[in-house]
């Protein structure tokens, strides 16, 4: 085995297992909750997709790892299919989970004059359904994807084929493309415009605030740092994924325009993808943890026990 695939193969082996570790912890914090009675909040709803969909991405890690270990290891003809498929749905969802709770922090935290303000009470209720509709679309969205999509035994015979490692892609022509390419980006870039919007409104709202409590007492200030704090949890994720998002964007659409495969490119392009779903429970993984502490200290003193968790 080549040094290169050795080194490719421990790079997604990492990925794919710390990511995997992150989301469990989180997934199973918020199963810790559901059992304890907590009420859920539109916000850890919205987390909650957000780290199944990191966790669904992170899937594709495992057939990638195994064919840079192994050269002889493809997916079968549905496998393929079925993996790339749901690896691209739950990229999209994870996209706009992201830009959901940045927009939804920022209603949460706009001034009571302001126009945003009447939002605060419908907002909660549209979370559910928006949330739906970003699953819906993104299936609706990718579901080109199985049409061109075979396993490497049955695209070897087959002209202008992308090859991944363990599955292959058929070239469908210039014009599919380039709808698909038009389509794909009308969607990435309305999920980043939004979320850049609300990252941006975020920071403005919080360089206000810090300019107001310099003549107010700390102490008076408590329930606004708990704010504080949440806000920029928020604005660190938002500006990671955007960071490792656009990056991928790059990678991905120059892999489309290009005739062949250039095997480092893609594996470049595929570590880029995995860096978010990889460290994003990191990020979130503190107070959702204490979270769930709190909640099973609550649970074995007493059974009617209120949990009080830390905003995010």
């Amino acid at each position: 085995m080549a040094s290169r695939d050795l080194t490719v193969g421990f790079v997604f082996l990492s990925q794919t297992a710390l990511g995997m570790l992150g989301n469990s912890v989180l997934l199973s914090c918020f199963i810790i909750a559901d059992f304890s009675g907590i009420r859920v909040k539109p916000k850890d709803m919205i987390v909650k997709h957000l780290t199944i969909a990191n966790f669904i991405v992170l899937c594709k890690g495992i057939p990638q790892t195994t064919a840079a270990f192994s050269k002889t290891y493809f997916l079968d003809y549905v496998s393929c299919k079925i993996t790339l498929y749901f690896h691209r749905v739950a990229r999209g969802v994870s996209l706009g989970s992201t830009s959901l709770l940045s927009v939804l922090q920022a209603i949460t935290i706009s001034p009571s004059n302001s126009k945003w303000a009447q939002l605060k009470i419908r907002a909660p209720r549209t979370i559910g359904p928006s949330l739906g509709l970003c699953w819906a679309l993104q299936m609706l969205i990718y579901a080109f994807i199985p049409l061109y999509t075979t396993d490497i035994r049955a695209g070897r015979n087959v002209t202008g084929i992308k090859y991944f490692g363990y599955c292959a892609v058929m070239n469908p022509g210039r014009l599919i493309n380039t709808l698909n390419a038009i389509l794909l980006t009308s969607n990435d870039v309305m999920f980043l415009g939004l979320m850049m919007w609300a990252s941006g409104y975020m920071m403005f709202i919080l360089h206000k605030h810090k300019q107001r409590v310099q003549h107010i007492h700390r102490s008076l200030s408590s329930k606004s740092s708990s704010v504080t704090r949440a806000t920029q949890s928020i604005l660190t994720l938002a500006s990671s994924f955007v960071l490792f998002y656009v990056l991928s964007i790059v990678f991905t659409s120059y892999l489309s325009v290009i005739d062949g495969t250039i095997q480092w490119l893609t594996n470049t392009n595929l570590a880029m993808a995995m860096c978010f779903p990889a460290f994003c429970p990191f990020l979130l993984i503190k107070h959702y943890a204490s979270f769930s502490c709190l909640c099973c200290t609550c649970s074995r003193q007493t059974t009617h026990c209120t949990c009080v968790a830390r905003e995010l």
